[in-house]
């Protein structure tokens, strides 16, 4: 049996567990075929991941993480399995990545988007979502720029998923700055805890604006009934999305090997080898 561990629980809504389950079965055995022992199935909760004694040590010896043993076993925190020694393959974001996250990890490849509107290959582009009737709608640009309706969106109160979501904070800054605003446009801020949940705020009243990337916007479509209450009315330019990773000490050799079983599957959706 496998020390390893994997997931893939970006998009682990509970509707498509199965969907989920079966996406690890096809990259689980293309690594098998590249002779990688991979685990036979995923980690969903705290409970799932092997314990740490003493905690997570950086390559230098600096403690990084709490042993996951110490942690709510039914809960999954995502930065603890994305620093944990035995990782063997999960997907995170850009946004932890460029606040730290890359230093201890490895790139393994990105997937495709070509599936969602507003996605293309390896890019992924968040829809700016108001309450039906409180804007246009409008599609995503076919050149994958920023459309953000800024006498639209002035004023109003803004929820997001993380602080360090890439599609739901920080591309949305960044697409701001470049039009010489900030997210202060907003009348307010709060954390929702993930896209669904900004989704329903905003479909209940409880905000007026959400950046929501484009895959999980096809799930909203076609899981959650607040989806339907809702309305883009702009859409974040197109970026990288989320990259498949490893542990920072998972030998060369098998990462190399990964990079090939991605190569091997990249006719079937939402798998690319990276660049």
């Amino acid at each position: 049996m496998s020390e390893l561990i994997a997931a893939l629980p970006m998009y682990d809504w509970p509707e498509v567990r199965g969907e989920v389950d079966a996406q690890w079965v096809r990259l689980r055995d293309a690594f098998g075929q590249k002779g990688i022992d991979a685990p036979q199935t995923m980690v969903r909760r705290n409970g799932d991941l092997p314990p740490v004694p003493g905690g997570i040590h950086d390559a230098g010896g600096a403690l990084i993480a709490p042993d996951p043993a110490t942690l709510p076993p039914d809960e999954l925190d995502y930065h603890r399995l994305w620093l944990h020694p035995a990782l063997l393959f999960a997907q995170t974001c850009w946004g932890p990545m460029e606040l730290g996250l890359a230093s201890h990890v490895q790139v393994v490849g990105q997937p495709s988007y070509d599936a969602y509107e507003g996605g293309q290959g390896e890019l992924y582009s968040s829809a700016l979502v108001m309450r039906t009737g409180e804007g246009p709608a409008v599609r995503s640009p076919a050149d994958g720029k920023a459309l953000l309706p800024l006498d639209l969106i002035r004023g109003k109160r803004f929820t997001f998923n993380s602080l360090d979501s890439m599609s739901g904070t920080i591309g949305l800054t960044r697409d701001l700055q470049a039009v010489g605003e900030t997210l202060e446009l907003f009348s307010s801020r709060s954390e929702s805890g993930g896209h669904r949940a900004s989704i329903v705020a905003v479909a209940e009243g409880r905000a007026d604006v959400a950046a929501i990337d484009c895959e999980s916007w096809a799930l909203a479509q076609r899981f959650e009934p607040a989806a339907g209450k809702v309305v883009i009315v702009g859409w974040t330019a197109r970026r990288k999305g989320l990259p498949f990773i490893t542990a920072r000490t998972t030998p060369e050799k098998t990462v190399r090997a990964m990079r090939e079983a991605l190569a091997s599957l990249a006719e079937q959706p939402r798998i690319q080898r990276v660049g």
